[in-house]
């Protein structure tokens, strides 16, 4: 005898019968219990509902039974024992809800045993799915918490991110700065900083970091945390590396291959002389250059240059621009591009260049002329930093 799990409730007034049926399937090693009467059996059935019934009751008592039988994945199945003398009789049963109907005497054992087999494939189908739906409520569960956690340490993230940039509405002598900064996802991949090296001169830099979300965002922390140790050097007088925008980018690149992240950015630097009335600039192949307007006019910087953090021994160009008297540099990336509408790169730019051109030249006035505010799900992070001559004004 193999001792099994499935449990059987006999309903039969018939002592003798309820015996002989209890010993047989008890010695095949199944659960049993009996009573005589409907109303034992439905309170049997509350309190520990068996996997099949085997039931001496009349279509109406059947109906009830049945009707109360109702588990969450479905009923537990019925079998009618009775003396059948017409195939109405069977059919009765079976309308009232029986799964099956089995003729008295129960002396055909193969007949107990065939429907026992039938019956008990969907009862283990039955547990299997229950077993089944636990563990996926269960996985869907950890998921659930898994994604709340992990929405809180993206929100931190973020909150961290945002206060590691600089603040708005910045005055730094006739300069005025400004930023934007609107991440794809919770963290962002953007970056950008500005802030004086001395009286005359100030940097300022706009930095994308390849790919998305928090992998990405460890690196404008990286990123933020090298600019401040030099600017510490500089004070220190320990090293100028931050004055010279090759030099700048050449930190920053050996800083992306030391952490081995396999991460890149493409960064523009520049480094703003009031004095001089001049701008000193590298470029880390950034995209799109930034824009320089003054008296209505407006137009895209020159240059070109090697991504930051791919090769080991990279070289940058210093280029050179005059700032005229009421300039306004706007630097932007790439995420701007794919929120403006038109067909081609050529398009998008000039459209850039339009909105510049006629007087976009704070946060407010592009996010207003390029309907940021209304667009809820960015393709891709978008910063922007404005720069202002404010000397005239």
């Amino acid at each position: 005898m193999t001792s099994r799990t499935e449990r059987i409730l006999i309903v039969d007034q018939t002592s003798e019968i309820q015996a002989a049926l209890t010993k047989y399937l008890s010695d095949k090693g199944f659960l049993v219990s009996s009573c005589a009467d409907l109303e034992t059996a439905l309170t049997r059935v509350d309190d520990n509902p068996p996997d099949v019934i085997f039931a001496d009751l009349g279509p109406k008592a059947i109906a009830e039974l049945s009707s109360q039988c109702r588990v969450e994945d479905g009923r537990i199945p019925v079998v009618v024992c009775s003396h059948a003398k017409q195939v109405d009789d069977v059919l009765l049963a079976l309308r009232a809800g029986a799964s099956d109907f089995l003729n008295k005497p129960l002396d055909d054992h193969q007949a107990v045993d065939g429907v026992l087999g039938k019956l008990f494939d969907q009862v283990r189908l039955t547990r299997l799915n229950q077993v089944y739906r636990q563990e996926l409520e269960e996985s869907n569960r950890h998921l659930r918490e898994g994604i709340a956690e992990l929405r809180a340490d993206q929100s931190a993230g973020r909150k961290v991110q945002m206060r590691m940039l600089p603040e708005h509405n910045r005055q730094i002598g006739d300069i005025h700065l400004d930023h934007l900064v609107k991440p794809s996802l919770y963290l962002s991949g953007d970056f950008l900083d500005y802030f004086r090296l001395d009286d005359n001169r100030m940097l300022v830099y706009i930095a994308d970091v390849s790919g998305h979300g928090a992998s990405s965002a460890f690196v404008t922390v990286l990123l933020k945390n090298l600019t401040n140790r030099l600017q510490r050097n500089l004070r220190r007088g320990s090293s100028d590396d931050i004055r010279y925008p090759d030099r700048f980018l050449h930190r920053v690149n050996k800083e992306l291959l030391d952490t081995r992240l396999g991460k890149h950015l493409t960064l523009f630097v520049g480094i703003i002389d009031t004095a001089k009335h001049e701008m000193s600039y590298a470029v880390g192949a950034h995209f799109p250059m930034p824009i320089l307007a003054a008296g209505g006019e407006a137009h895209f910087l020159e240059g070109s240059g090697l991504p930051v953090g791919l090769f080991e021994e990279p070289s940058w160009v210093i280029y050179h621009t005059s700032l005229p008297q009421n300039f306004s540099l706007l630097l932007f990336s790439d995420g701007i591009l794919e929120v403006i509408k038109a067909n081609s790169l050529d398009e998008k730019e000039n459209r850039l260049l339009e909105v510049v051109s006629a007087g976009g030249h704070t946060i407010a006035s592009l996010s207003e002329a390029l309907a940021l505010d209304e667009i809820s799900e960015l393709p891709d992070d978008i910063a922007i930093v404005t720069v202002t001559d404010m000397a005239a004004s």
